[in-house]
């Protein structure tokens, strides 16, 4: 994209570049609904995007109960991400495991936004876990004609979380449930790392991935204020989350 820039920029004529229509495939919390905002922003800064506007839909956004619902509901979404991008998280719901009496109109949604997905007015994500989007890739033939970019997102290890609760806790800001707060110094990112993987189980941090981070920090605030007694005049004890708080903020979330 950038190099038809610069083709552009030297008055070379080329022909127009494809929308670069997309497929996140991971689990949950492994950062696709982070990485298509900061998409919006970049393909509009590049110029394939009007706007940096991301509109993020599920199911149940552009699915109907009623013949003649769907195409208008679907449209009327597509209509609003124009300029930008449509991100649809777990895509893998408009196409139905099994086929059951009651008509499934999840299918209709997905050709309405095939439809569409020629033009240059938006660009579609769809997101969803690896296993049941293959459902979506084959639903209809024209998804793997549009949809050519596929990214797998990596489930994060006990040290990549042990980072993200880092980076949680020195960007907080004033909305923030844990604005003020701190780690101590003994919650060293190994520290924190080795304690995530004693107090979670694989199948917990594969299911949850990212979306421990915050629970288990607010968990921890918690356990913080149960800590201390009200006598306590200690400005940098009030505000010291300690590797104790973690770890029981990581056990209730076990719970």
């Amino acid at each position: 994209m950038l190099l038809d820039e610069q083709r552009q920029a030297l008055g070379l004529k080329v022909g127009a570049r494809r929308p670069p229509h997309m497929a996140f495939l991971g689990n949950p919390g492994t950062g696709t609904t982070m990485v298509a905002r900061i998409l919006g922003k970049l393909l509009h800064m590049v110029g394939i995007l009007q706007t940096d506007k991301v509109m993020e839909v599920q199911r149940t956004d552009l699915v109907g109960e009623f013949v003649g619902h769907t195409g208008p509901k679907t449209r009327r979404k597509i209509q609003e991400a124009e300029g930008g991008i449509l991100f649809v998280d777990e895509a893998y719901r408009l196409i139905p495991m099994q086929k059951s009496a009651d008509k499934d109109y999840g299918l209709e949604a997905l050709e309405e936004i095939m439809c569409v997905m020629d033009s240059a007015k938006i660009v579609v994500i769809f997101a969803g876990y690896s296993e049941p989007m293959k459902r979506v890739i084959s639903s209809t033939e024209g998804f793997c004609r549009r949809v050519t970019k596929f990214f797998h997102f990596e489930n994060f290890s006990s040290k990549d979380l042990a980072k993200i609760y880092h980076l949680k806790m020195s960007s907080q800001g004033e909305s923030s449930l844990l604005y003020g707060f701190k780690l101590s110094p003994s919650c060293s990112i190994d520290a924190v790392a080795a304690l995530t993987e004693e107090e979670t189980t694989e199948k917990q941090r594969k299911e949850m991935n990212g979306g421990l981070v915050d629970p288990m920090l607010v968990n921890a605030r918690e356990n913080l204020d149960l800590r201390l007694s009200f006598e306590c005049i200690d400005s940098d004890e009030l505000l010291t989350i300690t590797l104790e708080d973690l770890k029981v903020g990581l056990q209730l979330l076990s719970k």
